[in-house]
C-alpha cells in the first residue's frame, strides 16, 4: 500500500488517480500507525511553505515522516513536498523545513521574457544514474508549476536539472528519499513511468 500524506496541502486526487491508473493500492491517511506501516510513502502539495510546515506541525507528521525515512520506506515528495523535505525557504523566512536533506528553497529570478511561477512544459537533463528517472530519456519533458525552486546543497543529491531563468535541481534523490519539483502526475506518459518507478523501487 501507498500512502499519500493528508496535511490539507491539496494535489491529492491527481496523485491518488495515476497509482491507481498504475494498479497501486494507496491511502489518504495522516495516521501515524498507517503511514509508518505504508510500504511506500507520497508527500504531495501545493500552496505556501510556511502554511504547509505549520499544516505539517498541527498534525504531529514531522516526527512521523523522520522516522518513516529513517524505517528506509520509499518516500516521494512532489512539488511543495519535495521543498518542505529541505532546511529552509525564500518564500517563508524563518519557518524550518524538515531539513531531512541538506539544501535551500529560492525564489525563481525575474528575467524578461519568462513568466513567474513557471507554469508549463521544460526538459530536463537526468542523472543515468537515478532509479526514481530511469528509462525516461536523457532529456524528457515534464510539467512545471512553481514559483520557487531547490538548490541542493549536496550535487549527489541531485537526480534532474532544468533551467528557466537559473538553474534549478528539478529532481533529488538519496537512498531511499526521491523528490521532484514538477509534477509527475501531470507528465503524461513520462510522467506515469516515474510513478511506475517509485511504485517498484525495492
Amino acid at each position: 500500500m501507498i500512502a499519500i500524506i493528508d496535511y490539507d496541502a491539496g494535489n491529492m486526487m491527481s496523485v491518488i488517480k495515476a497509482f491507481q491508473y498504475l494498479g497501486e493500492t494507496v491511502e489518504i491517511t495522516s495516521d501515524r500507525s498507517k503511514i509508518l506501516s505504508a510500504d511506500k510513502v507520497v508527500l504531495p502539495g501545493v500552496g505556501a511553505f510556511g502554511d504547509a510546515m505549520k499544516s505539517l506541525q498541527d498534525s504531529g507528521l514531522p516526527d512521523t515522516i523522520r522516522e518513516v525515512v529513517g524505517q528506509g520506506q520509499p518516500f516521494l515528495g512532489i512539488c511543495l513536498g519535495m521543498q518542505l523535505l529541505f532546511d529552509s525557504s525564500e518564500e517563508s523566512p524563518g519557518v524550518p523545513g524538515l531539513g531531512i536533506l541538506p539544501g535551500k528553497i529560492l525564489r525563481i529570478p525575474e528575467q524578461e521574457g519568462l513568466k513567474v511561477p513557471h507554469m508549463g512544459w521544460n526538459n530536463m537533463t537526468v542523472n543515468p544514474d537515478s532509479r526514481l528517472l530511469a528509462g525516461i530519456g536523457e532529456e524528457p519533458y515534464v510539467y512545471f508549476v512553481h514559483s520557487y525552486y531547490l538548490q541542493a546543497e549536496d550535487p549527489r543529491d541531485v537526480a534532474a536539472s532544468t533551467f528557466y531563468s537559473v538553474k534549478i535541481h528539478a529532481a533529488a534523490e538519496h537512498g531511499n528519499i526521491f523528490a521532484c519539483q514538477f509534477h509527475p502526475e501531470k507528465s503524461s506518459e513520462t510522467g506515469l513511468r516515474i510513478l511506475r518507478n517509485f511504485a517498484e523501487v525495492k
